[in-house]
């Protein structure tokens, strides 16, 4: 999937050696959490909104250097990363760089996301089946055979929790008939966590995706 053509130039980048006076007022009228700081045109880091409240107009953004967040990523990053790098530093704006460290654009969580969303994944009809078992256990090519060997799809697939060494992982099946799949599954010693269309996995699903829908609208 490629989220390229998803890099934004509307958001202001600021000089080291300007005043906090634009920074401030960026982020009174604006939702993002960062904002791109470069120092003769390469960047060296992120103001937090965070630190709004330390803010004083007069301030040089030299004065905050230290505070600098300096995570980014460039052109080449995949999606996956590019949503992890969001989720690691609780942002929802990413300066983009090229092999220079100049700043291309930004990506924004709102428009990563939306393309998320638009995978088969999400918009192919199937079914949800979460599935457990040891760390060391599982394989992803077991788990396509598993479904195959029961005349399925498999969308999609990712770990979606890893504790005291058991993973659990999340898959989107191209049936709404999860029956013999599961069995299979179970007679490969996983555990089925959720494996049918009403249980309570999807209503959890649904009310997180309202409150990105609600949170993506503030």
């Amino acid at each position: 999937m490629q989220i390229q053509n998803q890099i934004i130039s509307t958001v202001p980048i600021f000089e080291v050696s300007e005043t906090l006076k634009e920074v401030i007022q960026f982020f009174e009228e604006t939702t993002f959490s960062h904002v791109a700081i470069t120092e003769n045109g390469f960047y060296i880091g992120l103001l937090s909104e965070n630190d709004l409240p330390c803010f004083e107009p007069d301030k040089k953004i030299e004065d905050f250097r230290f505070e600098l967040e300096t995570f980014h990523v460039t052109k080449e990053t995949a999606w996956l990363d590019v949503l992890e790098m969001f989720s690691r530093n609780e942002a929802n704006i990413l300066p983009v760089l090229d092999e220079n460290k100049v700043i291309v654009g930004y990506y924004d969580l709102e428009d990563v996301v939306a393309v998320f969303i638009d995978t088969p994944f999400f918009k192919e009809p199937g079914g949800i089946l979460v599935v457990a078992t040891g760390e060391k256990d599982y394989s992803f090519s077991e788990i396509a055979q598993i479904v195959e060997s029961n005349n399925a799809r498999l969308l999609g697939a990712f770990i979606t929790d890893s504790q005291n060494d058991v993973v659990q992982i999340t898959l989107k099946v191209g049936t709404m008939n999860l029956n013999e799949v599961a069995q299979t599954f179970r007679r490969y010693n996983y555990t089925i966590i959720f494996g049918n269309s009403d249980d309570q996995f999807l209503e959890d699903l649904k009310q997180r995706s309202d409150y990105l829908e609600k949170y993506l609208n503030v």
